[in-house]
């Protein structure tokens, strides 16, 4: 179980923007490159200025917005035809890239390890790429949980609300980490095991 499964009513709630940004000229790749910049633009502000814990309270701001303007990018794409193989590579990439730009700031609160961190975001980036994996076995795009990209915009969203209130986090940061980390290693499981079985019930060895 993923909060991926609850985006069909996150997009019926959008669609009413979506046509409106169509309207406007506004494409899907546009949205998914606009995204990915923003992303690594907030990161590196954050970790400029380490000493304003305050901004870490922008991050979930952001992911909130981010998982809005992924379910846009992908609307435009489908409902209006502005799907492409160009397309599909840069939601995948930014994706990749946002991700791991967000979640680096963490590795340099006060008690995080920063080698558990990178573990996540190495984990994570492993996570979309076994979900990927789906496709070349000729199995569908795997989104299975338990710690999917949307997961962890809760968990990382959760944290950086933490920080910037300056709740002392110090003595349990790590086995938050340990805990991502465990979650997104049985999800790049449960992706290669899902996909493979998808993949056996067409009839595909």
């Amino acid at each position: 179980m993923s909060i991926y499964a609850l985006k069909p009513r996150f997009q019926a709630l959008l669609r009413p923007l979506v046509q409106q940004l169509y309207a406007a000229g506004v494409t899907a790749n546009q949205v998914t490159v606009a995204a990915c910049v923003l992303s690594v633009a907030l990161a590196l502000l954050v970790i400029a200025y380490p000493q304003r814990q305050w901004l870490f309270m922008l991050i979930p701001l952001w992911l909130a917005l981010r998982m809005a303007l992924n379910a846009i990018d992908g609307m435009l794409a489908r409902e209006f035809g502005q799907a492409s193989a160009l397309g599909a590579c840069l939601n995948e990439l930014g994706d990749v890239i946002a991700d791991a730009a967000l979640y680096l700031p963490f590795a340099f609160i006060a008690g995080s390890n920063p080698w558990l961190v990178a573990t996540v975001i190495l984990l994570a980036m492993l996570s979309e790429f076994a979900g990927i994996l789906g496709i070349t076995v000729g199995a569908s795009r795997r989104y299975d949980g338990p710690m999917g990209k949307s997961d962890r915009a809760v968990v990382f969203g959760v944290m950086g609300l933490l920080v910037g209130m300056s709740v002392p986090l110090a003595t349990y940061v790590n086995w938050i980490w340990i805990a991502v980390a465990a979650l997104t290693l049985l999800t790049i499981v449960n992706r290669v095991r899902c996909a493979l079985a998808e993949s056996n019930a067409k009839g595909i060895s």
